[in-house]
């Protein structure tokens, strides 16, 4: 019988998805893609140990430090707790949007094209990579929780949240890799595609309120934080894991900002993704 053999792992008969209803099909597509992502994580745990580094930084030296500038109104929470949702959120968006860095690494690979002659549907494709980023999402969730309730953060611990955070974070990391994947679709080089990161990442972190609240921005820049999906996702997981804060929105607004923004980002990528084997 005819596999598909990604990364040199045999992932799933082809003649099982064919004769598959078209939901098990894709499903089944959208996990062995996820699978053969995390075979990589799984050969370098390393990876996640390496970026705890960043949100370590930002809650024991920025966060430290910020604690005792009194300017910064946080309402009834502390800057700390205030800081470390924007902390995860931060985290799960510099994952996420280098992820599409992956697409044009196996397309130099050639892998790329055995991948694109498979029958699975180039949306299964690229959710599967989405799903995978946000695996490594809620690995970082798990460091900044350590590290917040190591420095006295009075976090939020119950199930529901616990599970709102979980849904969250993963809907963030599969809307800013997507977003990356279909910026990947459209670059020839590795060079020029961190370039493009580069210059995204920190217009996005500082014109959302991950670190500040949207009170102290001038007008203008409120405007671009209200379009920018990065302060959904900080307000949802500040709700969730300390409490509202005085400027936040309702978490249903939140999950359907961020819920839409991560369908039309998969669709996209799906679109552009043929173009990257030219």
């Amino acid at each position: 019988m005819e596999t598909i053999v990604v990364s040199g792992e045999r992932v799933e008969p082809l003649a099982a998805w064919a004769e598959a209803p078209p939901l098990v099909a894709f499903i089944r597509q959208t996990a062995a893609v996820a699978e053969a992502e995390l075979h990589k994580l799984r050969r370098d745990p390393w990876e996640l140990l390496t970026r705890a580094v960043q949100p370590a930084l930002w809650l024991l030296i920025f966060g430290e430090v910020f604690v005792r500038v009194r300017g910064i109104a946080t309402g009834g929470v502390g800057y700390l707790s205030f800081l470390a949702p924007g902390v995860l959120a931060q985290s799960t968006l510099f994952i996420a949007i280098f992820y599409g860095i992956i697409v044009i690494w196996e397309r130099d690979l050639g892998i790329l094209q055995k991948l694109l002659v498979t029958p699975a549907a180039r949306t299964a494709l690229v959710l599967g990579k989405g799903l995978a980023a946000s695996v490594r999402g809620l690995a970082q969730s798990v460091i900044v929780y350590v590290l917040a309730a190591a420095i006295g953060v009075p976090l939020h611990f119950g199930i529901l949240s616990i599970a709102g955070v979980l849904v969250f974070v993963s809907l963030g990391a599969v809307l800013f890799s997507t977003f990356s994947l279909a910026i990947a679709c459209l670059l020839k080089t590795r060079e020029r595609f961190m370039g493009i990161g580069q210059v995204l990442t920190m217009p996005l972190f500082f014109a959302s309120n991950a670190i500040y609240p949207l009170t102290l921005m001038p007008r203008w820049l409120r405007v671009v934080a209200a379009v920018n999906p990065l302060t959904y996702l900080v307000d949802a997981l500040r709700t969730l894991m300390v409490g509202a804060a005085p400027d936040s929105f309702s978490l249903w607004l939140d999950f359907a900002v961020l819920a839409l923004l991560a369908v039309a980002m998969v669709f996209l990528a799906a679109r552009l993704y043929p173009k990257v084997v030219t």
